[in-house]
């Protein structure tokens, strides 16, 4: 019998920043201005240690959203259940604002890619990854958010697009979305596609979160790297986004080449000037 799901309701409109080692005191004093902090699940689901006294600090002081990196909602085989019992510990632990992975693979019981692979986007396909995402949620016991992924190749045998695939998990399963609008914007640069189309044609779905970075356009294709500011382009995507979707969080995501905690600060400060302009504007 499914379990009754909790969902991630509370404040809507926050602005948060990612917890990276170089700003572990900071958070943990209390001293970043932001309305939340998101973690790497797996770098915190452990049995005790110094990462989760850092944890426990941090969430003295700020809501704590989970992103996972590995539960591999795209396996065949199923989801690794010492995977998912490590999550609910975490998750019993803090009481995470949202708890979320990526639409991919990552491997199966014998391999892991250590990365996150992509789907073909299939009806067998929309099988597997809808039953994997209900057993997750059934086990959590709360709603879990969908990231879409940043994408290089794609897959001759698809029969639907990204954005019909995401919205009709959405539809089948009840799960959330943290939609990236970086990697919206990167997969249509290398696809071909109207990123905007992609946004609207999600309205429908519950997003709960978003996700704003920087990515390398230096070569013929366009990277996701997390190293650098979010360009103007994607800036312009985000306030058609937000528009969209004004009761949901919105993050900047730095993983590498990380600058001064006041410089992350005022990117950020970046999305909620325009959050609160398109809201203005929507009513």
């Amino acid at each position: 019998m499914r379990q009754a799901m909790t969902t991630t309701t509370g404040e809507s409109g926050l602005f948060g920043l990612g917890l990276r080692k170089p700003h572990y005191r900071l958070f943990s004093e209390g001293a970043v201005p932001v309305d939340f902090v998101e973690i790497i699940s797996e770098n915190f689901m452990v049995a005790g240690g110094r990462p989760l006294e850092t944890l426990r600090r941090v969430r003295a002081h700020y809501p704590v959203a989970l992103h996972g990196v590995s539960m591999s909602l795209g396996s065949v085989g199923g989801l690794d259940q010492d995977h998912l019992a490590r999550l609910q510990m975490l998750i019993e632990r803090i009481d995470p604002l949202f708890v979320s992975d990526h639409l991919c693979w990552t491997g199966d019981v014998q391999f892991t890619a250590h990365d996150l692979l992509p789907l073909p986007y299939t009806d067998e396909a929309l099988s597997v990854v809808g039953r994997n995402i209900m057993e997750a949620q059934d086990r959590l016991g709360r709603q879990i958010l969908i990231e879409n992924p940043t994408s290089y190749v794609t897959f001759d045998h698809s029969s639907i697009t990204e954005w019909e695939f995401i919205a009709e998990l959405a539809r089948v399963t009840g799960c959330g979305m943290l939609l990236d609008v970086n990697n919206v914007f990167v997969s249509a640069s290398n696809h071909s596609f109207d990123a905007y189309r992609y946004v609207e044609a999600l309205h429908g779905c519950d997003v709960r979160q978003i996700h704003l970075a920087g990515h390398d356009d230096s070569s013929s294709i366009r990277i996701d790297t997390h190293d650098r500011q979010v360009c103007a382009a994607v800036w312009d995507l985000y306030r058609f986004t937000i528009a969209l979707f004004p009761q949901a969080a919105t993050m900047i995501e730095r993983d590498d080449l990380i600058p001064s905690i006041d410089e992350l600060v005022a990117e950020l400060d970046q999305a909620r000037v325009i959050a609160s302009e398109m809201r203005a504007l929507v009513g």
